[in-house]
């Protein structure tokens, strides 16, 4: 270990070898993002234009409903235009034999690769910076410009950070949380009214869960308020009298998207001083930090693969190595994901352990590299 710090000397960033290669790697950049913000955004499109048709949105609510996801379908092409755009980089550094000019000159591998994990990190932090602050606030938009907008769905719950409140035609109905994966409310309580609006029960049950027909009580209780001033308790059993289905929860629901980061993490804190899990939204939480942080990574591994003897100069070839490393690192992310929703990992490994694969990966194959 102390031999490959010996090889790399102490970088005076901020010199015309630098300068260069920045603006190399940045107009790289700037085109891949353009570019795969773009077919992002047609298949996007694509996938949902019949739903909307089915809806007979008006041409005015599709383009703000597109519109107001684009922040979104930038930053999920943000990593993947790093990647192509280092591979193009080196690859173009590579062709036009820069590189063994770079090295005739006594400047290393490890020297070159300063200014691009510098501009990998600015990327890092400028992603979280438009998760926290763009993201959120475009996918509230576009929530409701689809829901209320194109599918017509009525406004009568209210939703805030902490709970849900829908009133129906016989009762008020609160709930802390409805997973809209699972199906679950959580939460829940029904204030149950006479058509004078006097409470006439409460139903209490930590969760409820739908069975494609109707909600049925993990456990509760029931009160019943009767005219003579007297209270009937009973545990609640069978189905909840909830004429409200999922879509009904779902309107009002977050998805993690429309979180920033502090406002995820206090709802988890909020959830439970209720008692209510929050191991789904805990995972949510630590792949904000996680996905960004994946990019300095991936320079790396570029970087390793665009070096490597015998390589050959191919944008065909960049692309198809760019593309396997990008679907490889989502697919193992999307299953330690699942993994840790399910209670089968720890929350914090299920989001970092893609992480410390891929860098385990690319430090290994870049301290050989040169």
């Amino acid at each position: 270990m102390n031999s490959f710090m010996d090889r790399v000397p102490a970088p005076a960033f901020g010199g015309t070898l630098d300068i260069y290669l920045l603006r190399r790697f940045a107009g790289a950049f700037c085109a891949t993002l353009l570019v795969v913000v773009l077919l992002h955004l047609l298949g996007d499109v694509f996938n949902r234009v019949d739903n909307l048709m089915g809806h007979d949105a008006t041409l005015a609510n599709a383009v703000r409903f597109f519109l107001y996801r684009l922040p979104l379908l930038v930053s999920r092409s943000i990593g993947f235009a790093t990647l192509v755009a280092a591979f193009l980089t080196l690859g173009a550094l590579a062709h036009q034999k820069e590189l063994v000019a770079f090295g005739a000159s006594g400047i290393s591998l490890h020297r070159i690769t300063v200014p691009f994990l510098l501009f990998a990190v600015a990327i890092s932090a400028g992603t979280f910076v438009w998760n926290e602050t763009a993201v959120p606030f475009s996918m509230r938009h576009a929530k409701f410009v689809y829901d209320v907008q194109v599918r017509k769905a009525q406004l009568q719950s209210v939703f805030r950070d902490k709970q849900i409140w829908i009133r129906s035609d016989d009762a008020f109905i609160r709930a802390d949380d409805f997973d809209t994966e699972t199906g679950r409310l959580r939460g829940l309580s029904i204030y149950r009214t006479t058509p004078r609006f006097r409470l006439a029960g409460l139903i209490e049950s930590p969760a409820a869960l739908w069975n494609g027909d109707r909600w049925v009580p993990e456990g509760g209780t029931e009160w019943r308020f009767l005219d003579d001033g007297t209270v009937e308790k009973h545990s609640v059993a069978g189905e909840l009298p909830l004429d409200e289905r999922p879509d009904d929860f779902r309107i009002f629901t977050r998805s993690p998207d429309e979180f920033s980061y502090t406002e995820l993490k206090e709802r988890i804190r909020s959830l439970r001083r209720k008692g209510v899990d929050t191991v789904r939204d805990t995972v949510n939480l630590h792949t904000k930090v996680a996905v960004p942080l994946v990019t300095p990574i991936t320079i790396l591994l570029a970087i390793a693969f665009a070096v490597r003897p015998g390589r050959r100069d191919s944008i065909a070839l960049n692309l198809a190595v760019s593309a396997a490393i990008g679907f490889s690192y989502w697919v193992l992310l999307g299953f330690c994901v699942s993994l840790g929703k399910a209670g089968a990992m720890p929350p914090w490994v299920a989001a970092w352990l893609p992480n410390m694969v891929m860098g385990a990966l690319s430090l290994f194959l870049y301290v050989g590299s040169e």
